[in-house]
């Protein structure tokens, strides 16, 4: 059995009615730019579609690691907590030709990230989303292009070692990657 308190709902009913003359109300408009975007590869090239971002960390009071795959899955080790979901693998795409030959090395095996007051974070173990994942190195990597037309993409994903109790901040840097054409 439900039991209805006639007052009550006459209130409710009576607020109902005067929120609804309230939001009858005109409403205002207003117009903003945007923008468009578009990219034009040129063939026998390759650019860079999103950098390489680990995304929000709380460190800890113990130094430890945080991983993300070329796949996009970001994991932490040592208590250090991931916050958000704005984090990425680094993205490329390119054209050449179906069945040319591609070699990719890095410039350096590890870089460093700099930070409020010149406080660093060692980015490491830079892997390419190939089957399987292959760690790159200073030592160029071969690939076939398997797209028919010729156009592939890949991306990369790479390890951060974060300190015991890191400085809060925004920590960059940068990071070569070469793409050679056989």
């Amino acid at each position: 059995m439900i039991t209805i308190n006639r007052t009550r709902l006459k209130n409710v009913l009576a607020a109902a009615l005067l929120f609804a003359g309230l939001s009858a109300a005109p409403v205002y408009a207003d117009t903003k730019p945007a923008q468009s975007e578009a990219v034009i590869i040129r063939p026998l090239s390759f650019i860079v579609f999103e950098d390489l971002n680990f995304g929000q960390i709380i460190a800890s009071n113990t130094a430890g690691t945080v991983t993300l795959t070329p796949g996009g899955v970001r994991t932490a080790t040592n208590g250090i907590a991931l916050i958000g979901t704005e984090f990425s693998g680094a993205r490329f795409a390119g054209q050449g030709r179906l069945n040319q030959i591609v070699t990719i090395a890095l410039a350096a095996n590890t870089i460093q990230i700099t930070g409020p007051n010149n406080n660093r974070m060692r980015v490491r173990t830079f892997t390419i989303g190939s089957t399987p994942s292959v760690v790159l190195s200073t030592n160029p990597r071969r690939f076939r292009i398997a797209g028919a037309n010729g156009i592939f993409a890949f991306t990369v994903g790479a390890t951060l070692e974060v300190g015991a109790n890191q400085q809060p901040g925004v920590y960059t840097g940068n990071w070569d990657i070469t793409l050679e054409y056989q």
